[in-house]
């Protein structure tokens, strides 16, 4: 059982992130839900679901040791009084690297539980390499379906 209270979303997204810097699974595991319904999406990777799942997704990537800094920008939230998602962008890159690596556009979903806020779902995918630029001459055009 985790002993961590988080008192609000964003604190548990700031110790998501520095448990991931410092690859510390405890950490880590201690800022996701205890429900076994939770889910992980690595940049690239297939749905994970379950605790253990995502324990396992994340004790890989951390078996090198704390290798890699992450740069959080642009975030945006949604929230209500059970439920807050937080959408960002992540720029990974490893220690003595002059330039980040490709971005990466994530959304975290974190639920209020009896025991504070918890992160319930996690999607990371590469960021497009160019954002689209609107054309002030299209203004009237109606927007494109994305899906």
């Amino acid at each position: 059982m985790n002993t961590l209270i988080f008192g609000s979303s964003r604190d548990c997204e700031i110790a998501f992130y520095r448990a991931f810097e410092a690859a510390d699974l405890a950490a880590m595991m201690a800022v996701w839900a205890e429900e076994d319904d939770i889910i992980c999406v690595h940049p690239g990777g297939p749905r994970l679901a379950g605790i253990e799942a995502v324990r396992e997704s994340w004790r890989r990537i951390f078996a090198g040791g704390p290798r890699l800094r992450l740069r959080v920008t642009q975030p945006l939230v949604t929230a209500t009084l059970q439920t807050a998602i937080h959408t960002l962008h992540e720029t990974v890159s490893a220690p003595g690297e002059v330039r980040g690596r490709v971005p990466v556009v994530a959304t975290n979903v974190y639920i209020r539980t009896q025991r504070g806020w918890r992160l319930q779902l996690h999607h990371a995918s590469p960021a497009p390499e160019h954002a689209q630029v609107a054309d002030p001459s299209d203004a009237d055009l109606p927007p494109p379906i994305l899906h």
